[in-house]
């Protein structure tokens, strides 16, 4: 059996690769299970080193790697560039701040040396999506590398070329061997894996779907999970709003990626008395989006990544249409010739019940929703199963600062586009997951967080022939 890369633009094949023998797997699970051992023992400065040495290797070779990226799954180039050093700012942002995250936490006690210490839980298996096929590794091998964990990627097989190059880069920069290892497997193999017991957790990003049945194996044995799955992100716009800014960010936050991210803006709530002026700023500026060649510095809209996607996100379309719903002027099918390509779409006058906004809709479609009130706005908003992000458009920010407690979700950006940052904990609520990448919070996902007390040491009993008591 052999998994393919496919070149979503042209449908033409890049390059196949044949799956991992059982024999290859149990070959680099023990390599990463030695490895971490060592790895564990390894000074704090000398992890956060390699950390500051795969950030520059990411960087000198840009864009080889934005290259590799977008042949492989279609985004953008500059989006792609972009990716790249996205990780590199991560990568010295754990190498600058892990030791801090790291170091013991003393706890003051008159009779005894008490501290919590952070050790890490082994070797962490990384199941990882294509959607960005670099990023989403480095957000989360950041933090564990520098923990002294060792991560085993199991990437999305559309993008094997990825998966290998992230596998070469950390090599690259001077990894012991088997410390970052890729696994060209298919899916029905990740099982065994999760209940091998020299695998100590497990990290997911994907579909709703795939989230629960890793949950449930990874629960059945007792190992630790992060869990980042899809969203329903709303993107919620107030009658005070700055309708102008609010509606050109708002397409930023829908089509980046082609749309492609379970963090992209989805559900655009509205309130009634501005909506009709925001609608017409939104669709002036989806209208000015290029489609075509992702390889073209000024491509906004690639192709999705693969056709079945193409074809669900259409017929998503098709259900919420039969609704009475309404195309605005844009897109509502696949465009015709090769590649797999899906014109921005923007659907007015959806509502509960509808499909655009009752599901995650994993493409380049976007779902207007008016709002009578504030109120209903943020009904509206929490009408849904997920709960990764939102956005919250006021301006008055008193407000915004009591709406945000009422929000079902990971992270609520006012007057902004909701994004990741190594600086904030990533995450969701809900049929988005749970568990937090970035941040402090993210890095002590993969740790024992360990309790030390230590009593005071009685005297040293006296050596024979000593006298005792004169």
């Amino acid at each position: 059996m052999a998994i393919t890369s496919v070149n979503p633009a042209t449908e033409q094949t890049i390059a196949t690769f044949e799956i991992d023998t059982p024999e290859q797997v149990e070959h680099k699970l023990e390599a990463a299970a030695r490895a971490q051992r060592e790895w564990r023992r390894t000074d704090i400065a000398d992890r956060t080193a390699l950390l500051t040495r795969i950030a520059e290797v990411l960087r000198e070779g840009k864009e080889e790697y934005a290259q590799v990226i977008t042949a492989e799954m279609g985004k953008p180039i500059a989006e792609s560039r972009a990716e790249i050093e996205k990780c590199a700012v991560t990568l010295d942002y754990y190498a600058e701040h892990a030791p801090k995250f790291l170091a013991n936490e003393r706890v003051a006690s008159n009779a005894s040396e008490s501290a919590i210490v952070f050790d890490p839980l082994g070797v962490v298996l990384a199941i990882m999506p294509w959607n960005y096929p670099f990023w989403q590794f480095f957000r989360f091998a950041a933090p564990a590398l520098a923990a002294g964990n060792a991560p085993l990627l199991k990437h999305a097989n559309n993008v094997p070329q990825s998966a290998l190059a992230v596998e070469d880069i950390v090599r690259r920069a001077g990894a012991p061997e088997g410390l970052c290892t890729t696994l060209i497997i298919d899916a029905k193999d990740v099982a065994a894996l999760i209940d091998d017991d020299r695998v100590a957790a497990v990290t997911l990003t994907g579909s709703t779907q795939v989230g629960r049945i890793v949950a449930s194996q990874a629960g059945k044995a007792l190992k630790k999970q992060v869990l980042e799955l899809g969203g329903s992100d709303p993107f919620i716009v107030l009658a005070d709003a700055d309708i102008q800014e609010a509606a050109k960010v708002a397409v930023k936050a829908r089509f980046t990626n082609v749309g492609q991210s379970c963090v992209n803006a989805k559900r655009f709530i509205v309130q009634e008395s501005v909506a009709d002026e925001f609608v017409a700023a939104f669709v002036d500026h989806v209208s000015a989006l290029k489609v075509g060649d992702p390889t073209e510095d000024d491509t906004n809209i690639g192709p999705m990544a693969r056709g079945n996607l193409r074809d669900e996100l259409h017929q998503q379309v098709l259900r919420t249409l039969e609704n009475g719903r309404t195309v605005l002027k844009l897109g509502g099918a696949p465009l015709d010739g090769p590649g797999f390509y899906y014109p921005p779409t923007v659907i007015d006058q959806v509502e509960p019940g509808d499909t655009a906004f009752d599901e995650e809709t994993f493409g380049p479609v976007a779902a207007i929703i008016r709002a009578r009130d504030v109120d209903h706005a943020i009904e509206l908003a929490n009408d849904t199963e997920y709960g990764l992000g939102a956005a919250l458009w006021t301006q008055d920010l008193d407000l915004a600062r009591r709406l945000t407690r009422q929000i079902d979700a990971g992270a609520v950006f006012v007057n902004g586009m909701v994004a990741s940052d190594a600086r904030l904990p990533f995450g969701g609520i809900k049929a988005s997951g749970y568990g937090r990448e970035l941040g402090d919070y993210g890095l002590r996902e993969f740790v024992n967080i360990k309790t030390v007390w230590i009593g005071p040491a009685k005297a040293a009993a006296p050596t024979t022939g000593e006298k005792i008591g004169e």
